[in-house]
């Protein structure tokens, strides 16, 4: 590994150890300052986003995940607040008994360490990771992708400022080069690095997952259905399909395939009409995360139908059915597979803010671990503590 990157994996594993020693209340402070420090620091953030913005076409779907506001940055500072409000999830008991021969053992909760963050063009990733580590004691290592290098760059100059000037080592967040040997560096970081976990396309995950020699947690990809059943109410899902499909299109939460039932088939020019003129449909593209104006639409003879196609395309994120029959609709929150299940909701509600955990770190979409929105408890871990008065096993 180049001696370089390395010392920075060095820096970040001493900062974990000071970190640890910081109170809630230590660490909430910080957070609040660098909030105000965001928002004191609006014209210099949209400066650099700028500059990253000129480098991408605006067709491009990750333009929208790129492109920063005032109102963007306002609730960046605001979900940071948030964080700050939050209950410690340190130090917390989720075990506790004492043994027949006197021994006392109890089980808390300890941040992991060093978590390592891959991401694309997101900058909102950087203020958001930061605030969920620091507050849950962990040290922060993020790969940025070279669409947002300038963003990042200035986020990161941001928060180390404050945390240098309350006296904090400002390793407790680092930022590797926009490069493919840091994110080599960072997967193969054994020893540094205590769980890495990518967000962005599959492309990335994957080559996350195949290359990494540190724990992994998966997160990101979505390929999103709703099924409209036989029995769905039609106001409720022009509303619900709207809102999934068009708030915000690059989102991994936004809807990429319409499943309805024969029975509703004529009803669908009138489902769709309020996307009139805004999305492309598909009649034969399956399995696709579209991340852009276009909806895939598959029309099937049943709800056993519909459970099974979703079932075979589905990235395990979130899954969504617009029914008035209670019976179909618990047996989809029993049947699908995926991280987060809706009846009659968009699954744009797939988010750690939507869901109370404050900002997220990622929604994972594997099944060790953390699953679904990780906010401040899934980054954390545990550890036993033993304790006794001498006794030895027979």
């Amino acid at each position: 590994m180049n001696t370089d990157l390395t010392n920075f994996f060095v820096g970040a594993k001493e900062a974990s150890r000071s970190i640890s020693l910081l109170s809630d209340d230590q660490r909430n402070s910080i957070l609040r300052k660098v909030a105000d420090a965001i928002e004191d620091s609006i014209s210099i953030i949209l400066e650099s986003n700028r500059q990253d913005l000129e480098k991408m076409d605006k067709a491009n779907p990750l333009y929208d995940r790129l492109l920063l506001n005032e109102q963007r940055i306002h609730g960046i500072a605001n979900d940071m607040r948030h964080v700050a409000q939050l209950p410690s999830p340190l130090g917390k008991k989720s075990k506790e008994s004492t043994l027949p021969n006197g021994i006392h053992l109890h089980r808390i909760s300890v941040p992991y360490g060093v978590i390592g963050v891959i991401y694309e063009a997101r900058p909102n990733v950087t203020y958001d990771v930061f605030s969920l580590c620091f507050k849950s004691g962990n040290v922060s290592v993020l790969k940025g992708g070279k669409d947002a290098e300038q963003s990042n760059i200035c986020a990161v100059n941001i928060i180390r400022s404050v945390l240098s000037q309350e006296g904090i080592d400002e390793r407790c967040i680092t930022l590797l080069p926009a490069t493919h040997e840091a994110t080599e560096a960072m997967l193969t970081a054994v020893g540094y690095v205590d769980v890495c976990i990518p967000r962005g396309s599959r492309r990335l995950i994957d080559f996350v997952r195949d290359h990494a020699k540190v724990p992994v947690i998966e997160t990101g990809a979505g390929v999103v259905h709703i099924y409209f059943d036989k029995d769905g109410d039609l106001e409720k899902g022009q509303r619900i399909i709207n809102n999934a499909k068009t708030r915000r299109i690059s989102v991994c939460n936004a809807l990429d395939c319409l499943v309805i039932h024969k029975d509703r088939e004529k009803d669908l020019r009138q489902l769709l009409a309020p996307m009139d003129g805004k999305v492309e449909y598909h009649f034969d593209t399956f399995g696709k995360e579209w991340m852009s104006y276009d909806l895939s639409i598959k029309v099937v003879d049943s709800l056993d139908e519909a459970i099974s196609f979703i079932q075979q395309h589905t990235s395990g994120h979130s899954e969504s059915i617009i029914t008035e029959n209670r019976e179909a609709a618990l047996r989809f929150e029993k049947e699908i597979d995926a991280a987060c299940i809706y009846w009659n909701l968009p699954t744009s509600f797939t988010d750690g803010g939507e869901f109370g955990l404050g900002a997220e770190i990622g929604i994972s979409t594997q099944k060790m671990g953390p699953r679904g929105p990780m906010g401040l408890e899934e980054i954390t871990t545990y550890k036993w503590i033993v304790e006794g008065d001498g006794q030895i096993r027979p």
